[in-house]
């Protein structure tokens, strides 16, 4: 009989290997930062709304990064928790698949929008008098609407490929959720296509992606070096602190993953899982915070929503 006829339809899905026994007190910070993910992105998405002096192309530009962080977050939740507050492993293919579609689409998402706001920041400080004719409100649509054409249309495929292949014997994932490289290596079927397929995707997304923003920030500190006054170079500087906090909290932990999995054969399940928890998880949670910490406007607009007076807000710090 052939492995065909062994099929799997539902997988595994894998917690902090070690810790089962205390997975429902991880549960405890889990839903935290899932609570603190959806709250921060949204209080975003609404003082950018609410705040008329928000109304430009960077703002504009954070809340598309909002709406891409909300949508990681509800990829990866359903079975995190499944996981660790109802103990329930088991995921029927369909759902993995549908799973691992908008995770990585939401992935790449988030990679191109920050290559935008890049992008941003490159017109800002090397063209700022040009700032509002270059980046218009058709031309930010334009680039959402690219965003979103760009991420579907390539992981459209995943899915589908992935569907048509056998599985049989394990069927253990290495993750607490679906991705494309962890389901293909359980198929019993030759991957190859699929493997070039899945390093097609990444090299012309988020390898294309990291390589632009390199050399946006090559333009960016051409520039700055070129203006005379320190205080004014600083100033041209600190307005990409945040965005490049964002930089570093999306690749650091996806590149250290990749290493793994290609090179750590010596590394334990739990620092892979716990890899993948901090490139999934914390940017979500901690982009808000940045760019509330950072953004002037933003901050002051949220001092105003937690005092009631409303009145009498001074912040001495520059954006």
């Amino acid at each position: 009989m052939s492995d065909s006829n062994y099929t799997s339809t539902s997988f595994f899905l894998t917690g902090l290997p070690g810790l089962e026994a205390v997975h429902i007190w991880l549960s405890i910070p889990l839903c935290a930062m899932y609570v603190a993910s959806l709250t921060g992105n949204s209080l975003i998405l609404w003082v950018v709304r609410s705040e008329p002096s928000l109304h430009q192309p960077m703002y504009y530009f954070l809340s598309m990064l909002a709406v891409t962080d909300l949508g990681l977050s509800a990829s990866t939740l359903p079975s995190m928790l499944t996981i660790y507050m109802l103990g329930l492993r088991e995921v029927a293919l369909d759902v993995c698949l549908a799973q691992l579609f908008f995770i990585h689409t939401f992935s790449i998402m988030e990679s191109s929008v920050l290559l935008t706001m890049a992008f941003d920041r490159v017109v800002a400080i090397s063209n700022p008098l040009r700032y509002g004719t270059i980046l218009t409100s058709p031309r930010i649509a334009s680039l959402g609407l690219a965003i979103m054409v760009r991420s579907i249309g390539l992981h459209i495929p995943a899915p589908i490929m992935l569907k048509q292949l056998p599985y049989c014997r394990n069927r253990l994932l290495s993750h607490s959720y679906c991705l494309h490289p962890d389901v293909m290596k359980l198929a019993c079927a030759d991957t190859h296509i699929n493997s070039a397929y899945g390093l097609f995707v990444v090299l012309s997304t988020l390898g294309v992606d990291a390589v632009l923003i390199v050399l946006s920030y090559g333009l960016i500190l051409h520039t700055v070096l070129s203006i005379a006054s320190k205080t004014e170079r600083l100033k041209a500087l600190n307005t990409c602190v945040s965005h490049i906090c964002s930089v570093l909290l999306f690749y650091t932990p996806m590149i250290g993953l990749s290493m793994i999995h290609r090179f750590g054969r010596w590394a334990s399940p739990c620092s892979r899982v716990l890899l993948s928890y901090l490139h999934f998880l914390t940017p979500p949670v901690l982009n808000p915070v940045v760019y509330t910490i950072k953004t002037k406007q933003i901050r002051l607009r949220m001092l105003r929503l937690f005092r009631s007076d409303g009145a009498g807000v001074r912040d001495p710090q520059d954006h």
